[in-house]
């Protein structure tokens, strides 16, 4: 049984340190993996990276 590595968490450069930060994202390979910072025992998400990619880019418009 193989286990797999923590994943490195970060935030946002948008998001500030009082409280306001909601969003956190991991990267690994070819999945993204996104949770919200003030719940992070609740599972995240897991998308694919081209969808990731996809959303980010419509969202900076």
């Amino acid at each position: 049984m193989s286990v797999e590595p923590e994943l490195a968490w970060f935030k946002s450069s948008y998001s500030t340190g009082d409280g306001g930060e909601c969003v956190e994202v991991a990267v690994r390979s070819h999945v993204v993996h996104v949770r919200d910072s003030k719940d992070i025992v609740r599972p995240g998400l897991a998308v694919d990276a081209a969808a990731w990619d996809a959303f980010v880019g419509f969202a900076v418009r």
